[in-house]
């Protein structure tokens, strides 16, 4: 289950994006610096916050969901760039001990510090299991929050791309994410069948 996700996110979806983007740029129909950076996008990992908001959120298996976004963004530290380089031949250096410590700091100590709460303090997983309700929520705000600030910081920072350019962006993240999205599901219900709540997790890691 875990390397069909990891394969589906890192090397499916790379590689359709690649063909489709040169495809849009071959009629003109798609700047080559934005087709680029569609490329690009699709390289890189699947988001951790992401992953584990929407997985929670749709009672899908959360261990699961732990596990691939923890290690598809280490696996990713490495194998972006080859991704990357071998679509577009582009290079990079990547501060590896910087990553390694965000990833550190962002994922493993707040799965340590869970688990040690869960297990040595009962007052804090009573007091979870009565506001869970709450807490799903507050997640939810959280994760929106957070793409709230990344627009904003996008906008606030500028870009060389014109209205016409980002309503075309948009409309083609639509298309490829719902596309990817129903591959994805209908792949995952061949191969894990008897399996309901892995199939929930895996949509959200695959795309």
């Amino acid at each position: 289950f875990n390397f069909v996700v990891q394969a589906f996110n890192f090397g499916v979806v790379s590689s359709i994006v690649f063909g489709f983007s040169r495809l849009l740029i071959s009629v003109g129909a798609l700047d080559k610096a934005l087709g680029d950076g569609m490329v690009i996008g699709a390289s890189v990992p699947m988001t951790i916050n992401m992953v584990l908001v929407l997985t929670k959120s749709s009672g899908g298996d959360e261990a699961a969901a732990v596990f691939n976004a923890a290690f598809g963004n280490l696996v990713g530290v490495f194998l972006t760039p080859v991704l990357i380089l071998g679509y577009l031949g582009v290079s990079g250096d990547v501060d590896l001990g910087s990553v390694f410590y965000k990833l550190g700091l962002r994922v493993v100590l707040p799965i340590f510090v869970g688990q040690l709460l869960q297990k040595f303090s009962k007052t804090v997983v009573n007091f979870v299991k009565k506001y869970k309700k709450y807490f799903k929520k507050c997640q939810e705000y959280c994760l929106i929050f957070i793409i709230y600030t990344v627009f904003c910081k996008t906008f606030l920072e500028g870009s060389e791309a014109n209205a016409a350019d980002i309503f075309l962006m948009i409309a083609l993240q639509f298309l490829l994410l719902c596309f990817f999205m129903v591959v994805a599901w209908y792949l995952l219900q061949l191969l894990f069948r008897n399996q309901p709540k892995m199939r929930v997790m895996g949509l959200y890691g695959c795309t």
